[in-house]
């Protein structure tokens, strides 16, 4: 079976094509600067050749027909025609309290995710308009929708209620929902798995952790909490978004520099986190370079988002008492080797000892603990389009 999977953003549009007899990725790409000047495709086949193409792509109709192409495409294509891919596997990143598990798409469906796209607005609309259209371009092809939010609906009402008005929740839905689900249960399921425990039996804490970070506590196979709001906004520092605050620091700051609601979530969302304390980038990378050559604002940043790690780490492991393993994934978590050390730095005492040579490793599978360490850290590389490809495949057979 082929299963096309697709990430549809407000101006890019990336894709998988999957072979589901052995998961092999046939093709990928991405469509960038959709409805902007100097759009392009970029383009992968399995093996390994690489094209990019230079067109005007006014809108994602034109993006997903110009992908369609890619892989029909005599020269460098993987299909001879577009019935071979038996159907179509969409990321939605909001599903509010509709979605706890994936789902098949129809009419019903597409309205939950128009109902709750105030709580995305940056993110639903674009995933249901390349929904629509893949709907209008491969018209009978199964399509299904994996939320980021589904993952996190089994956290008890004490981890999503916030302590507001009740009326907030009721009547505007107002709660925690996290985000990033698939890939804290696929790399939860994956920690079992190296462990050879039983996925309902143990406790793990995974820290998502690239530009947009989570942490997530997953007991006896189901997520309990995670460190992501009502929005992305909430939790950990990341690349230019505040994490946790002082709720009052809002108005205190609207105040002070006379500006408006939109202005300050702008702030938060994109000048704040590593950028902001940094003043240099929000790109971890060259934080880390502006550290060592002696930027103690670089240096601050960095310290900040360890602690923050460290701090929800502890928390989680008191709040499902106890913790068999700490997984380590997404860009920062699978790569940043003197950054996974300093978060574990301090946590012996729930028996966490790290190696420091088998932490010296990127982006592959690998305990980082000792083998006499009772609790285990391991570095897991996160797949969320195949968890995607898996689901769509499991609900169309």
């Amino acid at each position: 079976m082929k299963i096309l999977v697709i990430n549809s953003g407000s101006s890019s549009l990336k894709y998988q094509l999957f072979n589901m007899e052995n998961e092999s990725v046939l093709a990928k790409g991405i469509v960038e600067r959709i409805g902007i000047d100097d759009s392009f495709l970029t383009y992968e086949n399995g093996s390994g050749e690489e094209i990019k193409i230079e067109k005007e792509i006014s809108n994602h109709k034109v993006g997903i027909e110009l992908l369609i192409d890619t892989l029909l495409s005599e020269e460098y294509g993987v299909l001879k025609d577009m019935d071979e891919v038996e159907a179509v596997g969409h990321r939605v990143v909001h599903g509010g309290e509709a979605f706890a598990h994936s789902t098949i798409i129809d009419d019903q469906v597409i309205e939950e995710m128009e109902n709750v796209a105030d709580l995305a607005p940056l993110h639903n609309p674009p995933n249901i308009m390349g929904i629509k259209v893949c709907e209008e371009l491969m018209p009978g092809k199964p399509q299904v929708a994996v939320f980021d939010t589904a993952f996190h609906q089994s956290m008890p009402e004490e981890a999503y209620i916030y302590a507001l008005p009740y009326e907030y929740y009721a009547e505007y839905g107002v709660r925690r929902y996290g985000f990033h689900g698939t890939s804290h249960g696929y790399v939860a399921k994956r920690a079992a798995a190296m462990l050879d425990k039983d996925f309902a039996e143990l406790k793990i804490i995974t820290c998502h952790l690239g530009n947009g970070a989570s942490v997530a506590a997953v007991k006896n196979g189901k997520s309990v909490d995670t460190s992501m709001g009502l929005t992305p906004l909430e939790g950990l520092v990341m690349g230019t978004r505040c994490g946790d605050i002082d709720p009052a620091i809002i108005p205190f700051i609207m105040d002070k520099e006379d500006i408006t609601a939109s202005e300050i979530d702008t702030i938060l969302n994109k000048e704040s986190g590593l950028y902001g304390v940094s003043g240099v980038s929000s790109d971890s990378r060259d934080v880390e370079d502006a550290a060592e050559n002696g930027n103690h604002q670089a240096e601050a940043a960095l310290k900040i988002f360890n602690y923050r790690v460290k701090k929800y780490i502890g928390a989680y492991a008191a709040a499902m008492g106890g913790v068999d393993a700490v997984v380590f994934t997404a860009g920062i978590g699978e790569n940043a080797i003197d950054t996974r050390a300093k978060i574990l730095e301090g946590l012996e005492f729930l028996g966490i000892k790290i190696d420091k040579k088998a932490n010296d490793c990127r982006g592959r599978e690998q305990f980082i603990t000792t083998d006499d360490s009772a609790v285990k850290a391991m570095v897991i590389p996160t797949n969320e389009e195949l968890v995607i490809a898996k689901d769509t495949m499991e609900l169309v057979d």
